[in-house]
């Protein structure tokens, strides 16, 4: 008999991937420990379905959960099979969510060329609205209500639902948000814009609504795969159980374990029941990691078990041995931070092949990105922050986008309100006040408005003149878009508006913020050769270059921008470094209501999704993974002082080396010894702590005592006699001698100690 020869995207695969890759109709569930190769398996099954089945690649659909990795199967698929798998639709949920919409959008009453608001322009939306309706900002918050509009949209409620099911509300602020969220909706549908969240909910709407469109869609993929499958919210689920109704030729790869996005909607259950969802579902667990070492592995296991609500599954791995995890503590987060710079660049040193883009800081909140970058800037480590403040977020960069936007949308209020007057053309507030008024009235957009500003009554010639120049010129670009690439509309639009002179005129910053415009107008001229991938015949013709552009910027997320070949060090908090690995990494930060944050522990599911944020962190690491804390740490300009995080308590003794800081050494061993012995109980240093330090930063440990005396600069002296709270929480009861008893919160009390 002759060999049979495994097809090239199938070899090497073991047993339990093959057996995903290789199925072929009916629901499938895969269950992908960290570092366990699900793309691979993704890749291998898309490619057996069009060489082994002949399944046409434009009647499969894959989504993931970033544009990165969206890239990364494409390429991979194109690689495997020798061709691009041309008509393939691979992008993630709202990428395919606004492919959908702007070939339907017709039929929800918005225009085709709609605008996307990302985080930024919706909150300006919310904030406008409050102030049309007269909620004022200042107490009710736009952010929160934001929040609760994208909360209620992710669960596929509507405007008008949630303003019925909470009028009688006896919460004053969701009645308010219902007030919001109707006259928010209507006036994304007047700009002609959706928000993020419509991304998801609206295709819902659209197949719900139209049955048609829905067979039409059924028919198309008959092939379904989702990634990430554990983040997927209610609208996410809803749309993806749509279109896989009647054939359930639907696969999800997804890791119980590694569910981090329950606070923007993210339901662990869509995992967890996806065998009552579908019934029948083969399931399939991937336990072999091929990323990291026994050690760090044992150590990951052994955390995440502690954790309830999860399927029975231990990663297992070839790579026996390996370094113990470092657990080093500090004296504070600069100490902290010059310990893991200093640590890097030991690494580097020692290390054959190893460079800075191979080392990796991760971190709870963004907050404690600042001390990490003064150390790294101080040593002259080159690094790269994943976060922060986007490249798209910058003031100079959202200014060209609202041209932009403006040229493809010219319903786009809030882009318009941006630009009208940037670069000044004496078009001020009063002169905008009077043309909104007067476009209200006649039923004119503003920029209709504007192009009629001579016949404003109460505006002066001077704001008339900027008013239809300005007009003139988002007209002209308009007709320019519709032949001209991006790249060559974007170069033509910075020279007219004489863009770079006027940031150079800004000042010191002018210089940085022309080569973020330069970049800018790289990406895209670079845009002009990338279209085509992915994109259906005629598809082109629907839509000018700028509107996908528009698109593709607005749904970039902040992985998206991490640059893996560049030679430096990568930071950034633990939600950002899912789905990424690296030879070298640090998680900083972990003390007791740091990570896990304190309010974690209000509720039994939220504890559990810190911890499971934790294992995220621990399996990114291939060959070295150091943790470190600090005694002390300065958060909203305060000091608190730090316990070692509970979650460290998991991991076995054996597989850490335990260290201090050098700062932190020396301090011990310049404070004088009093003899106090050496603490008992949670996992402990085998050194005795001096009582100074030890008492300066315990939050465990109260700094006053029941029945001491103290002096208060208002109140007077006084007896402690109730101490409560930790930390930078801690309150003191004082009975003071002429006023009785008063609750102070100790930071801010500037209580002295007192005579007997």
């Amino acid at each position: 008999m002759p060999d049979l020869q495994v097809p090239e995207y199938l070899a090497g695969l073991n047993p339990e991937q093959l057996e995903a890759a290789s199925h072929f109709e009916g629901p499938l569930l895969v269950l992908a420990g960290a570092g366990s190769g699900k793309t691979r398996v993704l890749t291998a099954r898309v490619s057996h379905l069009i060489s082994e089945h002949g399944v046409p690649p434009d009647r499969i659909l894959a989504v993931t959960f970033t544009n990165k990795a969206a890239g990364e199967m494409r390429d991979r698929i194109t690689r495997l099979l020798g061709a691009e798998p041309s008509g393939m639709w691979v992008g993630t949920f709202h990428s395919v969510g606004a492919r959908l919409l702007r070939r339907h959008a017709d039929r929800l009453g918005w225009e085709r060329s709609f605008s996307i608001f990302d985080s930024d322009q919706s909150l300006r939306l919310v904030k406008n609205v409050q102030d049309s309706i007269g909620l004022d900002p200042k107490r009710w918050s736009p952010k929160a209500i934001r929040a609760e509009i994208s909360n209620a949209k992710n669960q596929l409620v509507d405007g008008d639902t949630f303003a019925k099911d909470t009028e009688g509300s006896f919460d004053l602020f969701l009645r308010n948000v219902g007030s919001v969220f109707t006259e928010y909706q209507r006036a994304l549908k007047d700009q002609n814009a959706f928000d993020f969240d419509d991304l998801l909910m609206k295709p819902v709407q659209l197949f719900e609504d139209y049955p048609d469109l829905l067979d039409r869609y059924r028919e198309r993929f008959s092939f379904i795969l989702v990634d990430e499958y554990q983040d997927t919210n209610r609208a996410q689920f809803r749309f993806v159980e749509l279109l896989a109704q009647g054939h359930e030729n639907l696969m999800v790869v997804g890791d119980p374990d590694q569910s981090i996005y329950a606070w923007r909607g993210a339901d662990i259950r869509n995992i967890l029941d996806f065998e009552v969802a579908f019934p029948g579902a083969l399931v399939v667990a991937l336990e072999v990691n091929y990323r990291s070492s026994e050690r760090i592995l044992d150590a990951a296991n052994a955390v995440i078990v502690e954790n309830v609500n999860r399927p029975d599954k231990t990663l297992r791995t070839d790579r026996t041995g390996g370094e113990k995890i470092t657990l080093v503590e500090t004296f504070d987060e600069s100490d902290e931070a010059r310990w893991i710079v200093g640590e890097i660049e030991t690494r580097i040193r020692e290390t054959p092949g190893l460079s800075y883009n191979g080392c990796a800081v991760l971190y709870r909140t963004n907050a404690q990105a600042r001390a990490l970058e003064d150390a790294f800037r101080r040593e002259g480590v080159p690094y790269q922050v994943v976060g922060g403040v986007r490249f798209y977020e910058r003031r100079e960069i959202q200014d060209v986008l609202a041209y932009l936007r403006l040229i493809s949308n010219p319903k786009d209020a809030v882009a318009f309100g941006r630009v009208v007057n940037y670069p000044r053309r004496a078009v001020g507030l009063t002169t905008q006040e009077h043309m909104a008024r007067w476009a209200a009235e006649q039923g004119l957009t503003l920029l209709e408005a504007s192009a009629r500003a001579d016949e404003i009554p109460d505006v002066r010639a001077a704001g008339a003149n900027g008013l239809m120049r300005f007009a003139d010129l988002i007209q002209r670009f308009s007709l320019r878009a519709t032949q001209a690439t991006i790249g060559e509309l974007l170069e033509k639009l910075v020279e007219d508006l004489d863009l770079v002179r006027h940031l150079y005129d800004e000042g010191p910053d002018g210089e940085d913020r022309t080569r973020n415009v330069a970049e800018l107008i790289a990406g895209a001229l670079d845009f002009d050769g990338m279209l085509m991938k992915g994109m259906d015949e005629g598809e082109l013709d629907t839509f000018t270059e700028l509107d996908l552009f528009l698109q593709q910027v607005a749904l970039v997320a902040d992985v998206d921008r991490l640059d893996p070949d560049a030679a430096t060090a990568t930071l950034m908090t633990l939600h950002n470094a899912k789905g990424l690995e690296f030879p070298v990494v640090f998680i900083a930060g972990l003390e007791e209501g740091l990570f896990p944050l304190s309010r974690a522990y209000d509720e039994a599911d939220a504890i559990e999704e810190e911890r499971r944020l934790f294992y995220v962190g621990i399996t990114r690491a291939e060959d070295k993974l150091s943790l470190s804390w600090a005694r002390q740490r300065r958060r909203a300009g305060d000091f608190t002082y730090g316990t070692l995080s509970t979650f460290v308590d998991a991991v076995p003794d054996e597989l850490l080396d335990r260290r201090r800081s050098e700062r932190l050494t020396r301090l011990q061993h310049s404070t004088p010894h009093r003899g106090r012995p050496r603490s008992e109980g949670r996992k402990s240093f085998d050194t005795t702590f001096e009582p100074d330090l030890d008492e300066a930063m315990n939050q465990d440990l109260p700094r006053f005592v029941k029945g001491e005396r103290v002096v208060h600069q208002t109140f007077g002296s006084g007896a402690v006699v109730e101490i409560t709270g930790f930390g930078r929480d801690l309150k003191v009861t004082i009975d003071f001698d002429d006023i009785g008893q008063k609750k102070l919160l100790v930071r801010y009390a500037s209580l002295e100690k007192g005579w007997p």
